[in-house]
């Protein structure tokens, strides 16, 4: 079977020429096929198919991910803006719960925010100590 109806048929169906499947019964009417309109008309006629995608079974994908296969710095698997991120957002997210039940004051408010962006805070429970000790809450 000449490779030129292959090479067509590989265009029509927008495929790889691999995956390209010519009747072996029907070679005549295939080498008789050398225009892009004849091929079309033979896929209509079931005598040139596309063949499903291969399935590629990929040994070794899943690594092992333990700490004591873990290389480079001490940044490498989080870094060091993402885990800034995960810091700064709750805390911010707990300030405004704090100033939306008006436990605490909109200059309070100000202040503790810039003391979240300067990185005072490790966490909302570092940050709630801090509070306390220094009299921004407002009992209810």
């Amino acid at each position: 079977m000449s490779s030129l109806q292959k090479k067509l048929a590989a265009s029509v169906l927008k495929i790889g020429k691999s995956r390209v499947w010519l009747d072996p019964k029907r070679t005549k009417d295939i080498e008789k096929a050398i225009t892009k309109i004849d091929i079309r008309k033979l896929i209509k006629q079931g005598v040139i198919k596309a063949l499903p995608k291969k399935i590629t079974v990929k040994k070794g994908l899943r690594k092992k991910r333990g700490e004591g296969s873990r290389k480079g710095s001490k940044f490498a698997k989080v870094t060091s803006k993402r885990r800034w991120i995960q810091t700064v957002r709750p805390l911010r997210r707990y300030l405004k719960e704090l100033k939306a039940s008006e436990e605490i004051d909109n200059p309070t408010f100000k202040k503790l925010y810039m003391l979240v962006k300067g990185g005072v805070f490790r966490s909302r429970t570092h940050m709630r100590i801090y509070m306390e000790q220094h009299g921004m809450l407002k009992k209810k």
